[in-house]
């Protein structure tokens, strides 16, 4: 498209096709989804600095990105939703459609590949009764919705290969036994591989997980 053709179209363009900001007082929020936001926000001069935390919150309140979600988001922002959508899309952290309860990370990158994380994956899958070809090409939720399993590209844990994030928190090195092991623990709300847990601080404003007990334990030491 040449200069004059982007122009022409500009022109073109209506005032009421532009996407609006929504008005707060007219959306509902809910009161910790509003206060997780706005104490993202404060922590940054530029409001749109805010964007990455506030779809953690959104997603972390709802289990993904849902349009009432970032609808809810952009109101307490000042941005429009397409704004806030444009970034769920774009990171592949971020849901923009419903979910197993429990989501399950299988790092198959070089490090975790060459130590056997195309049998970590599948032997996830296998627990959780999914497909492993689904969880490789975009990720797939369990029948029971309970867990979503999703072959991920580096974790940097190299370390601890083979690993998978589960619910935000790393593990590793893991085998076929500790996969069906955690997909067991996570349906009966157990701990989940305390032994193979790893201490991790929240990324970007994302959920924070619970203490690794270990980390608890050296503290009060």
């Amino acid at each position: 498209m040449s200069a004059g053709e982007r122009l022409r179209l500009i022109e073109s363009m209506r005032p009421e096709d532009a996407e609006t900001v929504p008005e707060l007082h007219a959306v509902d929020v809910p009161d910790k989804l509003r206060e997780r936001i706005e104490a993202a926000m404060s922590k940054y001069p530029e409001i749109r600095s805010a964007a990455l935390p506030a779809l953690w919150a959104v997603q972390h309140h709802y289990g993904w990105c849902t349009r009432e979600g970032l609808r809810q988001a952009a109101a307490v922002m000042g941005v429009t939703p397409g704004y806030l959508e444009s970034l769920a899309t774009f990171y592949d952290l971020f849901r923009t459609s419903p979910v197993g309860r429990h989501q399950v990370l299988v790092c198959h990158n070089i490090s975790c590949w060459l130590r056997g994380a195309d049998d970590l994956l599948s032997a996830f899958c296998e627990a959780a009764g999914a497909d492993a070809h689904e969880a490789d090409h975009g990720g797939v939720s369990s029948p029971d919705g309970e867990l979503f399993v999703k072959g991920f590209e580096c974790l940097g844990a190299c370390d601890i290969a083979p690993m998978a994030s589960i619910d935000g928190r790393y593990y590793g090195p893991l085998d076929a036994d500790d996969a069906r092991t955690a997909v067991e623990q996570l349906r009966a709300g157990a701990e989940v591989l305390p032994d193979k847990a790893l201490a991790n601080l929240p990324a970007a404003g994302g959920p924070e997980p619970d203490p690794d007990p270990r980390v608890k334990a050296a503290e009060g030491a």
